[in-house]
């Protein structure tokens, strides 16, 4: 599964690994360190910049844990007085379900929810949220005032809703699509950072004038030095690592890095390839 943040807003950090003979560890950003603090500043540029032009901040993001982090700090940014107190659409049925039980869990204190959240109001409202459940609370958002702050799934804009905002969004230069999370080959956040000047989305092409902001240093997946951090935290070395889940140039550098401070035998598996572990 994806290994979480030590730093992570909301949650405590990842217990470290038990003693084992075998572990199987993804590698998203396993050639990368996250830049928090230039990610933070861009994300609060952006917004700053598109509200003087009275825009919309469209931001893909995944249903589970990204969009609650969003939220955070948005919140914390507008306490801060770092950016203006804007609108907040939140347009996904799934992010609002899983928002629910963040804010749940914070309330009944929840062990695995950092203690200064454990039973305090729930700490992700900016200040205007409001949230899109119906097809037609995610139309209305088309024709909400400017500016305001559109968080929408899916995170890579591979489908949902976040597709009709953009399709709406991108054309006009005063608006910027934020992309705070891990953007995979063959997906539109790609494309977008790529520096695509057409989008495809329901049959049609969408050209591309909106500012297009890189803040993916805002993950909540760790990164590869996290990640060795982790395996190094369990009370014995693995007697075989298997590096997965991740694109190859990021797989091999965390296979490289582990081999390098842990001394165990680590391998990148082939796709449907067969090992033993007696």
């Amino acid at each position: 599964g994806d290994l979480g943040r030590p730093q992570h807003e909301i949650l405590l950090p990842p217990e470290p690994p038990d003693a084992v003979a075998t572990c199987v560890i993804e590698s998203t950003y396993g050639n990368r360190r996250h830049d928090d603090a230039a990610a933070l500043e861009r994300f609060v540029d952006a917004i700053v910049r598109t509200a003087q032009r009275r825009g919309a901040i469209v931001i893909p993001a995944f249903a589970v844990d990204r969009t609650e982090v969003m939220l955070l700090t948005l919140r914390r940014l507008v306490q801060e007085g770092r950016i203006p107190d804007l609108p907040v659409y939140v347009d996904s049925p799934m992010a609002l379900a899983a928002l629910a039980v963040y804010e749940r869990a914070a309330k009944d204190g929840d062990p695995e929810i950092r203690p200064e959240f454990r039973g305090a109001p729930a700490p992700f409202d900016p200040g205007g949220l409001i949230e899109a459940h119906s097809a037609d609370d995610s139309k209305a958002i088309h024709d909400a005032a400017l500016p305001a702050i559109i968080i929408s799934a899916s995170g890579m804009a591979t489908g949902g809703r976040v597709l009709h905002h953009l399709a709406r969004r991108l054309p006009e230069a005063r608006n910027s699509i934020v992309l705070v999370g891990y953007q995979a080959e063959g997906t539109r956040g790609r494309a977008l950072l790529g520096g695509s000047t057409t989008l495809k989305m329901h049959g049609r092409y969408v050209p591309v004038r909106a500012e297009i902001v890189d803040a993916s240093g805002f993950s909540v997946h760790a990164d590869g030095g996290e990640l060795v951090d982790w395996l190094a935290s369990a009370p014995a070395p693995p007697r075989t690592t298997f590096v997965v889940h991740g694109e190859a140039e990021a797989a091999f550098a965390l296979e490289r890095a582990i081999g390098e401070r842990i001394h165990c035998l680590t391998v990148v598996p082939q796709h449907g390839e067969r090992v033993r572990l007696d």
